[in-house]
């Protein structure tokens, strides 16, 4: 008998001035900037064709497929940041727009559940061929998310119902059963899609899906050699041939260092976490948690960047984190706050809470100018206009966003998970609920059957003061806990005005406050905000002798238009005072790190080079924060500053 499907609506309103500001240039800005881009109406922006795809599969156009073989899953990331931004602002028009997309996709579906206009299009006899490089399966994932939150969101079955049917033909087809192609996809993205659906659905064929094609990756013989000799390609694999690239050289569960493409990565380390909490299976649990010790620890960028190397937009090596040739791609930032989030269900810790705050609050946000019309696909730490201009090894590294891209996939994977934000927040478990986030909000939880209202106050990130008041419908007991950022030194609570009269328990970084809670409680909680100089290892050899601005969860760098060119000639002693100072008309208000430094002088040098000579004049500085750098007149900009001790 089939479950009744249930409408699990996230009830988080955003209130914070930080994220509502974004959530309303997302909703006001960005979503009707990438609808026209969608549509092919952005002057001197590279053409999607994404619609157009979709009417000449339905048979309501004429012409040729445009665009890149993943270009159904740029429509299916604006669904789904138009279903988490009616969460925060129910929009009628906005809405029924979103709905005659969503016909049209049913229209362009084929009778067998069949949903793929570059297959539909341009090769119908050839689906399944090549799963290693033309993205069905990853095309499906995207339009399985974007489903559910439409639903989750509105409440409406239509949507849902045409990728459930999408899904049941995929398991039709790919299987451990006789008959069925024993395959994955290249781009992982559908594992965690299913998992979701079968969330809603209580399906467990869609988490069995999932299942299979985390357990097939990586077996012998391999997959995409079969299908290779099967379609007569002799061609080798351009990455160095090796399925390193698709995370595919190995079985997940014997995986201990991130490889490959970041993106491809994370979104498979984001399901396996979804796959050990869901089922149990503690070699998974292990597994990611292995890939995430190296992940964070060996491999990520300060501001939460991760993917080091423009070849593949992949992993290189333990400790190899270029500053000025980073690849650091906007999706793979994105795609680590959703593997941190997933991790969280696993386990409250908050080590993964906090690197889902760094890369919210600075590598993702990076990837798009203040007023959401221009984007970076690459996310450096260090620019320098003319090697960016010349030099062909960093022509990835752009010294000024683009208004759009022909690969799309990062501005509407951004504008999906500021949408979304309100879920990132909170989580619970049976009568413990967790504050992961601190942001201005307003939500509703259900504990042992009250319902508990929490209205959450505070300037965060700029302030680290946060109120909390809890507002049950009857006294309710349960635990709320705390978390307690790793940067966040001496930092104090208080309910209703006073201490506790014993301590309570402190685990895994957070705080478990256990008591009978009533209407009005209010917790204070008080992060002391200072400024940190920042090392790294002394193993990523970019960064020796360097330190990098960090005052709580922002990453701070220094640009040109403050600071005058040559920002490598600067230092900074060890005991330069710096002060913190929040500036309203600054980059829509942001706090400023000022202080006194040295600069080499270079007037008196008449060659290339002499003996060393200390010679240095002082300089004031200003570093602004990482996220808003290029918002201004384009220039220089670094993270990393050299050190004089």
């Amino acid at each position: 008998m089939k479950k009744t499907i249930e409408n699990k609506a996230n009830k988080t309103q955003i209130t914070d001035k930080f994220w509502g500001h974004y959530l309303e240039v997302v909703r006001d800005q960005v979503i009707p900037y990438q609808w026209e881009a969608l549509n092919d109406r952005i002057p001197g922006a590279s053409p999607s064709h994404a619609i157009e795809n979709f009417k000449i599969a339905a048979g309501e156009a004429e012409g040729e497929y445009y665009g890149m073989v993943f270009q159904d899953s740029d429509v299916a990331k604006w669904l789904e940041a138009v279903a988490f931004s009616l969460e925060n602002h129910p929009n009628e028009e906005l809405e029924r727009t979103a709905d005659e997309v969503i016909a049209l996709l049913g229209r362009a579906q084929g009778e067998d559940g069949y949903l793929n206009t570059y297959y539909t299009v341009k090769e119908p006899n050839k689906r399944w061929t090549n799963v290693r490089d033309n993205h069905e399966l990853y095309c499906a994932g995207h339009l399985i998310e974007a489903a559910v939150a439409y639903f989750k969101a509105t409440g409406k079955r239509e949507f849902l119902d045409i990728m459930s049917r999408y899904a049941d033909y995929i398991d039709n087809v790919f299987g451990p059963e006789e008959k069925k192609l024993k395959g994955y996809p290249g781009h992982q993205e559908i594992e965690l899609a299913l998992v979701k659906l079968y969330e809603v659905t209580n399906n467990e064929k869609y988490l069995n899906l999932s299942k299979y094609f985390i357990d097939e990756r990586g077996k012998q013989p391999h997959y995409f050699d079969i299908e290779k000799k099967n379609r007569e390609d002799e061609r080798p694999f351009w990455f160095n041939n090796d399925y390193a690239y698709h995370q595919a050289h190995q079985p997940v569960r014997e995986q201990d260092n991130a490889v490959g493409h970041a993106v491809r990565a994370t979104y498979m380390y984001t399901a396996m976490a979804d796959l050990a909490a869901k089922i149990g299976d503690e070699e998974l649990k292990k597994a990611s948690e292995r890939l995430w010790e190296n992940v964070t620890q060996k491999q990520m960028y300060v501001t939460g960047g991760i993917g080091s190397m423009v070849f593949g937009e992949a992993f290189s090596f333990d400790y190899d984190l270029p500053n000025d040739l980073s690849y650091t791609e906007t999706c793979a930032s994105i795609a680590l706050v959703f593997w941190a989030n997933r991790m969280l269900n696993l386990e409250a810790n908050s080590k993964y809470a906090d690197v889902m705050e760094t890369a919210l609050y600075n590598g993702t946000i990076s990837g798009m100018d203040l007023d959401g019309k221009k984007f970076f696909y690459v996310n450096p730490l260090e620019v320098l206009p003319e090697a960016s201009e010349k030099r062909n090894d960093k022509k990835h590294v752009k010294a000024v966003r683009q208004p759009w891209f022909g690969c799309a996939c990062c501005p509407p994977n951004l504008a999906r998970l500021i949408a979304s934000i309100g879920h990132y927040i909170y989580s619970q478990k049976e009568k413990e609920l967790f504050v992961h986030l601190y942001m201005g909000n307003e939500t509703t939880v259900e504990v042992d059957g009250t319902q508990v209202q929490v209205i959450q106050k505070t300037d965060y990130p700029w302030d680290g003061n946060v109120s909390i008041q809890i507002n049950p419908e009857k006294e309710q007991g349960f635990t709320l806990a705390l978390r307690i950022p790793g940067w966040a030194k001496g930092a104090t609570v208080k309910i209703n005005g006073e201490g506790f009269d014993h301590i309570p328990l402190i685990k895994n970084g957070y705080v478990y406050i256990n008591r009978k809670w009533k209407a009005e409680d209010t917790v204070e909680l008080v992060l002391p905000m200072v400024i940190e100089r920042i090392q790294s290892n002394p193993q990523v050899r970019q960064n020796v002798g360097k330190v990098a601005l960090q005052r709580g969860p922002i990453v701070y760098c220094l640009e040109q238009v403050d600071n005058d060119e040559n920002l490598h000639g600067f230092l900074l002693p060890r005991d330069a005072e710096l002060t913190a100072e929040f500036v309203p008309d600054l980059l829509d208000g942001v706090v400023v790190i000022s202080g006194e430094a040295e600069r080499i002088v270079e007037a008196d040098w008449n060659s290339l080079y002499r003996p060393v000579s200390d010679q240095t004049t002082p300089v004031q500085i200003k570093a602004v924060p990482y996220y808003a750098w290029c918002n201004r007149e384009p220039g220089e900009m670094i993270v990393w500053i050299n050190e004089k001790r």
